[in-house]
């Protein structure tokens, strides 16, 4: 009189599924930043990681990682020293339009740096707020001391750190935010059709 259920379990695959989502294929860099994807860091296996992608900071489920570099390893990148070392404020203008994600230029922020230097002398308040942001959208463990007290201290090398650290995921801080977008939408255009692709079509 009551229907068989056995066949509604006969129904049900004998195998265990993954639960978990596929990992999605970004082409749009905008849609890759808002979701919030780690972009790999630039190595030997990898020299050109592509999107370079910044966390949501609405993301908290991630713990600290460290630098890609060391606070004192100003001299393995002898471009950015010397740019850090001379000119300042060119240095942390790139570095805010990267943090700021194009919203402030790197004339702007730089001739404000430059303004707040000349006042007050105490740029490194400025500047350290822009350390915290770039740490919170990577990541990033506040070492060795806060950040305040690594700008107030060691102002050059601090800005030296945070841009090498800019370039290891990627960007190319002297074409700026919008610079960076362009280029990823070429890459995105010619990259050749992955194995997941092909084997759909």
């Amino acid at each position: 009189m009551y229907p068989s259920i056995s066949s509604e379990f006969q129904k049900e695959p004998s195998h265990a599924t993954s639960s978990a989502p596929p990992q999605p294929h970004f082409f749009n860099y905008e849609d890759a930043v808002a979701t919030g994807i780690r972009a790999p860091l630039a190595n030997q296996n990898n020299p050109d990681p592509s999107p370079p992608l910044p966390l949501n900071n609405a993301s908290h489920s991630l713990s600290s990682g460290p630098w890609s570099t060391s606070l004192c390893g100003c001299f393995s990148d002898l471009n950015s020293c010397c740019l850090t070392c001379w000119c300042p404020c060119v240095a942390f203008g790139r570095i805010a339009e990267i943090v700021d994600r194009g919203s402030t230029s790197c004339g702007t922020s730089g001739t404000l740096y430059t303004l707040i230097l000349c006042l007050t002398g105490c740029s490194c308040m400025y500047s350290c707020f822009y350390r915290s942001k770039l740490r919170g959208q990577f990541f990033l463990e506040e070492s060795p001391c806060t950040d305040c007290c690594v700008h107030c201290f060691c102002e050059e090398c601090a800005l030296c750190q945070e841009y090498r650290e800019l370039k290891n995921r990627g960007f190319d801080l002297s074409i700026g935010w919008h610079g960076n977008m362009e280029r990823q939408k070429r890459l995105a255009a010619t990259a050749p059709p992955t194995e997941e692709r092909m084997t759909r079509s």
